[in-house]
């Protein structure tokens, strides 16, 4: 059987002969790279199309790619029932009882017969146990279960953050992401808008739209609030009280606050985070198969989650480098009522634009569908390879031809659309028609046994059995999705490489001070300063609570932009820091070590209270002092300069240095692909070294091959000759004279000498084969040594190394001090004997 483990490629199958209705020898071996063009699979119920896909994700999981499979039915699930040893006792937990009561057989019993047909039906198909146990070892199997503890969950509280630099850039990319992210909210509750007419839609996006642009975070709590709250006067030139009035925003958020309150919705605060890069690999840097189920949601969470899934990914694959490998595979099974043709739900969008732009950036998306015609074939456009099973109607099959031409003519290929119609309609279960872009014409293939039991859709009950063991391991141990690698601590103090994801964190996340004691009643007029001293009034961004007093508290606020660069690690970053920290009467000097980093933009800070009426706690005689201010201003860079640290991960084999925007996740995934690229490049080298001696060998062996049919014709020949010289001759001495005559003595000589070179030419025809054998065993060896060496390739897997850190210090011309001023933090003053932040 021919070699089907190769690097790079998926084994899905053999060829088929649709002629003979028979499947050949010829192994179907699909390059993985072909995959960053997309695939589309398309076939009805019963044609095995799960099956072909649970047969890609096995293959990229033995290669070594990461994979996010969207898996709306529960069948994708069955990727983690392999079974290395293929016992009858690991298929019992799986099978059906009632299958084995209608069968008349004990659960054990059709376990039993279940594991000798899968056993069998990989062996027809040269795959055994220990394939299974590579795939297995090769990455992190889970199932993820939003909005459910059945699996891993997953918080989508994060999931409003500000989406990447590189996304808010792009103006036409960053308008989407907020217009999607809206539309997927407003769907959840039941709310259907129009992105033009709709005020709910364009208040959040507006909210979105300017938090985002600040690169502030928010979550869904804080949104809520932020409707109430928005923190702006206008929305486009109206002012906010005519475009939408308190009382009928009160009523989204109450809307929005049910939604948030519901003891159903608590299961989505709770989990990992949605995080893309801990979704496609551990922080040890092991890739990882993560399989989403979303069986369980209705509707509109499905969607909800979806959006959400696709805008993140979407905002993770701006941040990546370009490569021609196959970085990851995003697959979706049943990609109905996501990517229609006409409606445009939130999914579509985001999907389209990684049609367009993932492949890239080396991912590849594979989107499976039972309904040829509800999928957009214009938007598939950019797709390169289809997998075509057994379509139902004749509408299925014009459909999918209308997308084959489509695809063909933007990738440049020729299409023929007659044979295309013959060979749809004579394909059967399991049998597929591959049409890849990147070859010259189609392949009809039966796809092989999937490794993985295919037992039907997983049940959450299920889902919770596989996951059970896996969860507590798993606590803890993907790194948080941190925007930059940053320690803000004590002088002098370097968190260690564990450390710094949590620091990370803290700097780019909100802090609130400890709310300070109420103390004495405050003053109901703002103390007078002389104008020279800095002032301002941190934004409110979140409602008073009914009952409660405003409450300001003088604070001391720092802005400051510091550039930290390092030309061998790559390093040039511009970060900018707020810092905040109570004034005491003591603060000669200013503890800026106890200062919280928060997040406010210059445009939020006010020249005079957002609310009144307020009160106002008294202020420090120190907070008068105007000279004091440039003192702390002082004090503030040369606190900047001792601890701002970005703590960086090196790798000594590829000496590539993580950025300061990447975890540790993130950075050894990034070290797999740079791995697998070169890995790439090297067996390409490897296949343009060897080709010609391959080449070459061939040729002679064709011509040993003709020198041995040549030699076993004339042989053949000389024997029939010869044979026919000795029977004339002896036949002339029996029925001639009754003396051998002269003629028939000479008549044997002749014999006899055809005879012997009969023997002359059997023996050339025996050297012939020797020759052609060795040859054999000369290509034979020329095979091993090139497999040898692809394994010596292969055997470097990239990102299980240890890594070195490397701290990245600022300059003191690097540091510079925007401002420092008196700030007034507003609290809520209520019954309690603490105030509440109201600024957080």
């Amino acid at each position: 059987m021919q070699d089907y483990e190769k690097l790079g490629v998926f084994y899905l199958g053999k060829k088929r002969d649709l002629a003979s209705s028979t499947t050949t020898d010829e192994l179907v071996l699909y390059d993985a790279k072909h995959l960053t063009t997309h695939a589309v699979v398309v076939g009805m119920t019963g044609s095995g199309k799960t099956g072909l896909c649970v047969d890609l994700l096995e293959e990229a999981a033995i290669d070594g790619i990461p994979v996010i499979a969207i898996d709306p039915k529960g069948d994708i699930a069955n990727v983690m029932l392999g079974f290395p040893e293929m016992r009858g006792s690991d298929f019992e937990p799986w099978v059906d009882p009632q299958e084995a009561e209608r069968k008349g057989m004990t659960p054990a019993a059709y376990a039993e017969q279940t594991a000798s047909t899968w056993k069998n039906g990989l062996t027809s198909w040269g795959i055994d146990g220990a394939r299974i146990a590579r795939m297995q070892a090769n990455v992190d199997l889970s199932v993820y279960t939003p909005g459910s503890n059945a699996g891993i969950p997953i918080s989508v509280l994060r999931s409003f953050d500000a989406p990447p630099a590189a996304v808010i850039a792009d103006d036409e990319l960053f308008r989407e992401r907020v217009s999607t992210t809206v539309t997927g909210l407003l769907g959840l509750v039941g709310i259907t808008t129009d992105p033009m007419q709709s005020r709910e839609h364009i208040l959040l996006s507006t909210i979105l739209d300017r938090a985002w642009r600040d690169a502030r975070n928010l979550d869904l709590p804080t949104l809520i609030q932020s409707v109430q709250s928005p923190g702006f006067d206008k929305v486009g030139v109206l002012d906010l009280e005519s475009f939408f009035p308190a009382k009928d925003r009160f009523a989204l958020v109450m809307t929005l606050n049910n939604l948030v309150a519901s003891p159903a919705f608590a299961a989505w605060t709770e989990g990992e985070p949605l995080d893309v890069a801990s979704l496609l690999g551990t922080r040890e840097g092991k890739p990882r198969v993560s399989i989403l189920s979303i069986a369980h949601l209705d509707d509109a969470q499905r969607m909800f989650f979806v959006t959400l899934l696709l805008n993140q990914i979407l905002g993770w694959v701006r941040t990546q480098t370009g490569t021609s490998s196959l970085r990851a595979i995003v697959y979706m099974d049943e990609i109905f009522g996501y990517f229609p043709p006409v409606a445009n739900p939130p999914s579509k969008k985001p999907l389209l634009t990684l049609l367009k732009q993932a492949r890239a950036f080396g991912v590849g998306l594979v989107l499976a569908t039972q309904n040829p015609v509800d999928l957009d074939y214009k938007g598939l456009a950019n797709t390169g390879t289809w997998f075509i099973g057994r379509l139902q109607t004749e509408r299925d099959k014009m459909r999918v031809i209308e997308g084959l031409e489509g695809a063909s003519v933007t990738q440049g290929a020729n299409f023929d659309r007659g044979r295309m119609e013959q060979v749809l309609a004579s394909l059967g279960n399991r049998v597929f028609l591959m049409n890849d872009v990147n070859l010259g014409e189609p392949v009809i293939f039966e796809s092989r046994w999937a490794m993985s039991y295919l037992r039907g859709p997983v049940t959450r009950p299920e889902i919770k059995r596989l996951m059970d063991p896996r969860r507590a391991a798993m606590t803890g141990a993907v790194a948080p999705a941190a925007p930059a690698s940053v320690e803000l601590a004590t002088p002098a103090v370097t968190l260690p490489i564990a450390s710094v994801a949590a620091a990370v964190a803290a700097v780019a996340a909100p802090v609130t001070p400890t709310p300070p004691p109420l103390g004495p009643v405050g003053e109901r007029v703002r103390p007078a300063l002389a104008p020279d001293v800095p002032q301002c009034f941190l934004p409110l961004r979140r409602p008073i609570p009914q009952g409660a007093t405003l409450l300001y508290r003088p604070m001391l606020l720092g802005l400051a932009r510091v550039g930290m660069a390092d030309a061998k690690a790559n390093v040039d970053l511009q970060e900018s820091l707020a810092l905040l920290v109570p004034i005491t009467d003591e603060a000669v000097p200013v503890h800026w070590e106890l200062a919280s980093p928060i997040q406010v933009a210059t445009s939020e800070l006010g020249r005079a209270p957002y609310a009144e009426p307020a009160e106002y706690f008294t202020l420090n005689s120190v907070a008068s002092n105007v000279k004091k201010y440039a003192s702390w201003t002082k004090e503030l860079g040369t606190h900047l300069y001792a601890t701002r640290r970005i703590e960086l991960w090196k790798s000594a084999a590829t000496k590539l240095v993580s950025r300061p925007d990447e975890n540790e996740a993130s950075f050894r995934l990034r070290l797999s692909q740079a791995a697998r690229e070169k890995r790439d490049a090297d067996v390409e080298a490897l296949r343009q070294k060897y080709a010609p001696k391959v080449a070459k060998i061939d040729e002679r062996i064709r011509r040993g091959h003709a020198a041995v049919a040549r030699e076993q014709a004339q042989a053949q020949e000389s024997q029939v000759g010869a044979a026919f010289s000795v029977g004339s001759a002896v036949l002339g001495a029996l029925t001639g004279t009754k003396k051998l005559s002269v003629t028939n003595v000479g008549r044997v000589a002749t014999a006899a000498r055809g005879a012997r070179r009969s023997v002359k030419e059997k023996a050339d025809v025996g050297v012939a084969q020797e020759t052609v054998e060795v040859l054999l065993r000369q290509r034979q060896e020329l095979e091993d040594e090139f497999r040898g060496e692809v394994a010596a390739l292969d055997a470097n897997a990239g990102g299980q190394e240890v890594l070195t850190s490397v701290t990245v210090k600022p300059k003191k011309t690097a540091i510079s001090i925007v401002l420092v001023t008196l700030a007034w933090a507003p609290y809520a003053r209520g019954v309690s004997a603490v105030a509440d932040p109201l600024w957080a």
